[in-house]
């Protein structure tokens, strides 16, 4: 049996023969069909072929034939299967051909965002990609925010709030899903609205789509903060290891995981010799100086660490 046949049994919902039992199906390519080897009952019939329209009989032959379009996204309203006629197509033709493509090509594009949906999702989406550029956000985070405000549109969640507010904070939510580091502050700056009102529209779309938000993990605190500080894999590689001490005499418990990975990079840079202040630690974790200092103190009297300053 070959693999095209294998695929088309899979999309079957019958396994099995419904007159002997046998799970032997072969499929007929030429007369559309499902035969039970065993017994030889038809099970299903005229089925469509979902194969391509041309054969090919030699590699070289697949390679010329075979072609593939862009794959389907939800980063674009038409989930990126649009239809497109492009004006080299309309050169060389007569005036009457030109005059009649020119008018299919504008009724085309209008056609595209035809509802006021659509036009509302074009127009999210840009905002979406908008505010993603500064954050430097990968695809796979952009397909996670547009799927958690078509969920929020789909429910009518949308109606009255703030499309900026909205649209952040779905960005935010998808950082938090795929474990992507990405403040509040980040996203206020990069949506221009306030901080307050980005968290108000997260902590909305978490209570109503029921999300699960998974708590932002302390090594991941420790990466952002050496690419923003610009630090030696030496010191990241030391933070984690006093991270793994620290996790091992329960001083994590009750503290933030942000401060506790601030202060144990702070310590790893002070053992390396790598010069940066505490107020650098503090501006680039987002917290104060004092919490720095008192993550940081606590750690060196347990973990016995002696600092030359």
């Amino acid at each position: 049996m070959t693999s095209r046949q294998r695929a088309g049994l899979e999309s079957l919902s019958v396994q099995k023969c419904p007159e002997c039992g046998a799970s032997l199906l072969m499929r007929d390519q030429e007369h559309a069909e499902v035969v039970c080897t065993n017994c030889g009952l038809v099970v299903a019939a005229k089925l469509a072929d979902r194969g391509p329209e041309w054969r090919a009989f030699t590699p070289e032959q697949q390679t010329k034939k075979a072609r593939s379009g862009a794959p389907s996204t939800l980063t674009m309203h038409d989930k990126g299967l649009p239809t497109h006629i492009d004006w080299r197509d309309i050169r060389g033709s007569s005036p009457e051909k030109a005059a009649q493509l020119h008018r299919l090509r504008r009724w085309q594009n209008r056609s595209r965002v035809a509802s006021a949906t659509e036009r509302k999702l074009a127009s999210v989406l840009s905002q979406m990609h908008r505010m993603a550029a500064p954050l430097n956000l990968p695809n796979n985070i952009l397909e996670t925010a547009v799927l958690i405000y078509r969920n929020a549109s789909k429910k009518h969640l949308t109606r009255g709030k703030s499309t900026q507010g909205i649209v952040a904070a779905a960005l935010y939510l998808a950082c938090r899903q795929c474990r992507l580091v990405r403040t509040l502050e980040e996203l206020s700056q990069a949506s221009g609205i306030g901080k307050l009102e980005v968290a108000r529209n997260y902590r909305f779309l978490v209570k109503e789509l029921d999300y699960f938000v998974p708590p932002v993990r302390r090594s991941q605190h420790v990466t952002r903060l050496s690419n923003q500080l610009e630090l030696s894999w030496k010191a990241e590689g030391v933070t984690h290891n006093i991270l793994q001490a620290v996790k091992g005499l329960k001083l994590t418990s009750g503290r933030g995981a942000k401060s506790v990975a601030t202060a144990a990079s702070y310590i790893a840079c002070k053992l390396l010799g790598e010069h940066r202040t505490q107020r650098e630690f503090a501006e680039a974790a987002d917290i104060t100086e004092v919490t720095v200092r008192n993550r940081y103190k606590e750690m060196l009297e347990r973990l016995l660490i002696v600092v030359s300053l």
